[in-house]
């Protein structure tokens, strides 16, 4: 029985019971199970920030790595619980649209958790981390495939924050998906996707039209668009936060217009997932 690396990503925070009580059902199911914290600092509620973190993490880590993603503000009712193959990774989370960035890159496998014989019996309507998720993640840390837990399905949520919507011509709608402890606001445009020349963007009452390629080219108080080092386009300040400038977070509108080129044409959207 091969024991892989189990990533833990939620919003739970370090100060309670929670992060433990998921790892101590891992370690009874999969004793040499090597858990790794991605983080448990994801704001309360944030589905997109969350989906943002394991997509941008979990791809470093080796192939074979079962990644638990716990950001769950639907536990308790119908919404799903979904197995995942994607990118030689699992992953075991809500279906609440909180994969949507990992599984918008190939051709992933995903299926519903049934086999509820795997729960944690009595399974608590405030607790699928511990009950469904761990025991799910432990399982198949030690080799279970993912066919025993439940049938593949199509359809699934794909968070509207995973690719920017058109506002005709070339302009589109997008969003925060993470504000990072820098300030940075961290969008879902995909900077490589954006033509080189003149761009705007706007956040709240702000519109940012400076590209650069490095923080310390902006002017103190000055604010930059930047492509960060996950690809995405950012709205940031040298040494200062965007955050705080612009009073924008995750879920925050941006707005994105591309200047006018010599050459005709339609502009590609600038949100697919790299």
């Amino acid at each position: 029985m091969r024991q892989a690396i189990v990533t833990l990503t939620t919003d739970f925070g370090l100060a309670d019971h929670f992060v433990g009580a998921m790892k101590g059902v891992i370690l009874s199911l999969a004793p040499k199970a090597r858990i790794v914290d991605i983080t448990h600092q994801v704001a309360p509620f944030a589905i997109s920030e969350a989906a943002f973190v394991v997509a941008e993490a979990a791809r470093w880590f080796p192939a074979g790595t079962v990644h638990m993603v716990v950001v769950d503000p639907g536990v308790g009712t119908p919404r799903r619980a979904l197995v995942a193959e994607a990118g030689g990774h699992y992953f075991v989370a809500p279906d609440n649209g909180v994969l949507s960035l990992v599984l918008a890159r190939g051709k992933p496998k995903v299926r519903e958790i049934t086999a509820d014989r795997y729960f944690l019996h009595p399974v608590s309507r405030t607790f699928h981390g511990r009950d469904i998720f761990a025991p799910v993640a432990a399982r198949l840390a030690s080799g279970a495939a993912p066919s025993r837990f439940g049938v593949q399905i199509s359809e699934y949520e794909r968070g509207a924050f995973a690719t920017p919507s058109s506002r005709g011509g070339r302009a589109w709608r997008g969003t925060v998906l993470k504000t990072d402890r820098f300030g940075n606001l961290i969008t879902n445009f995909q900077a490589a996707s954006i033509p080189e020349g003149r761009i705007s963007v706007r956040v709240g009452r702000h519109s940012i039209t400076r590209r650069v390629q490095t923080y310390a080219e902006g002017k103190p108080g000055e604010l930059l668009l930047i492509a960060g080092s996950s690809g995405y386009l950012e709205v940031s300040v040298n040494q200062g936060s965007a955050a705080a400038m612009t009073g924008a977070a995750a879920g925050a509108e941006v707005n994105l217009t591309v200047g006018a080129k010599r050459s005709a044409g339609r502009c590609s959207p600038p949100g697919r997932p790299a």
